[in-house]
């Protein structure tokens, strides 16, 4: 690939936007999952709803769902998007209560994937119609303990599956890649977690993480790039929106299209919302990816054949050397790249200093504070409005004649338990990335 004019682009490490030449904004059904699928992902949630509720006293109010706000952004596109057409909002997953990111839904989904498959199994639920506060006993405690959780993580991740292991009594060991950030290591710790750090990046913890798994017949593994678990879950966060939308009387149709930034590392959480968002809204609905320059591995992923690998970003001579932790992926999953094929509108390309300026510019605005990753969105609207390549998007998809009904949707994803110190030294570097 890099002998392309794209490889020789990313090469460069210069921000770009890619369309995918694949996509199809109706298709038939072509992906082994389906939107019941993604119902039956929330019916479990919602199974476990009181459970979670008793777990952690800040889901009470929500009943134990995890969810996050659809927010306006009115403030932040008046000073810095004033030229975008149609409406601006923001997706609050970094708020996701529980786990602080986007990968509480679709990691906890996982978790109690396993846990109700062994109390099903050792006859504490008889059936998925009894009453899941059964499983905060101590039989049910005895019972998990005996089994153990394990997942790599650059950090969110690793979180989600570590804080909810560990509230059911799961032994969680957590396989961290050298781009984890301190705080997130220690946070796990002090829950009990077992955290192993690997002086390599993601795709080699991944393999370190699941060769130490499939050794122990105990052991279960989550495994972020080929999960249908995880992704589903991701996915039900479609559902939630469709819900938030029909309450803020958002339209979303041929005349109203919707445009959904998604900060994409290894690709399962943006891969579930984009499919969750394609089977419940179709032509109507256009996602894009978010990447560091960096760490594009869902763009380099997308060029690869049906039948091999995706190729690594290293291979274009590029460092994965980013702030943005959750993003910083060398290699995409294949099985994410493979669903993505026709549903994916395109991916755009982030330099670190417009990540911190943005982080920067959501918190002078709308009193936001997210992390770096969370940044990545916040040049989708201006890659489609502004460039050459967004309006020959636009031609494409015949949408020129609709944008000023449209609504841009950026999602963040993590930020809500960043240490307040380190989120003070985000503030003053985007201070200074705005200045310059």
């Amino acid at each position: 690939m890099i002998d392309t004019p794209l490889g020789q682009a990313l090469n460069k490490g210069e921000p770009l936007l890619w369309l995918n030449p694949a996509y199809q904004a109706t298709q038939s059904e072509q992906s082994e999952l389906s939107l019941t699928d993604i119902h039956q992902a929330d019916q479990r949630l919602r199974r476990f709803a009181p459970l979670l509720s008793q777990l952690f006293p800040e889901l009470q109010d929500s009943n134990g769902l995890i969810e996050s706000e659809l927010l306006p952004a009115d403030a932040l596109k008046q000073q810095y998007f004033s030229a975008l057409p149609g409406r601006l909002m923001i997706k609050g997953d970094h708020a996701l209560p529980v786990a602080g990111s986007i990968k509480a839904r679709g990691g906890i989904h996982e978790v109690l994937c396993h846990a109700e498959h062994l109390a099903l199994k050792h006859s504490l639920l008889s059936n998925t119609d009894d009453d899941y506060l059964t499983l905060t006993s101590p039989a049910a405690k005895a019972l998990f303990n005996h089994y153990e959780i394990a997942v790599s993580s650059t950090g969110n991740l690793g979180l989600s599956i570590g804080v909810i292991g560990a509230a059911l009594g799961f032994k969680v060991i957590v396989h961290m890649s050298m781009e984890a950030k301190d705080w997130k290591k220690k946070r796990l710790r002090d829950r009990g977690v077992t955290v192993v750090e690997h002086s390599d990046d993601y795709s080699a913890a991944v393999a370190a993480g699941r060769a130490a798994s499939d050794a122990d017949p105990k052991s279960y593994f989550v495994d972020d790039e080929n999960s249908p678990r995880l992704f589903l879950g991701y996915a039900v966060a479609a559902l939630r929106l469709q819900q938030q939308l029909i309450e803020q009387q958002i339209q979303v149709d041929a005349k109203h299209p919707l445009f959904v930034y998604i900060p994409c590392g290894v690709g399962g959480a943006p891969g579930g919302i984009n499919f969750g968002l394609k089977q419940i809204f179709g032509p109507y609905v256009h996602c894009f990816f978010a990447e560091p320059v960096q760490a594009p591995c869902v763009l380099v992923g997308m060029q690869s054949s049906a039948d091999s690998e995706p190729d690594s970003v290293y291979s274009l001579g590029l460092k994965v050397d980013t702030e943005a932790d959750g993003l910083a992926v060398s290699m995409a999953s294949k099985w994410v790249c493979s669903v993505m094929q026709n549903i994916l509108s395109g991916v755009f390309t982030v330099a670190d200093d417009e990540l911190f300026s943005q982080l920067y510019q959501l918190f002078q605005t709308e009193a936001i504070q997210i992390e770096p990753s969370a940044a990545a969105g916040f040049a989708g609207p201006r890659w489609l409005t502004e460039s050459e390549q967004g309006k020959t998007y636009q031609s494409q998809q015949t949408l020129e004649q609709c944008m000023s009904n449209a609504t841009h949707l950026i999602w963040t994803t993590g930020g809500l338990f960043v240490p307040p110190e380190e989120m003070q030294k985000f503030q003053q570097r985007g201070a200074r990335a705005v200045r310059s």
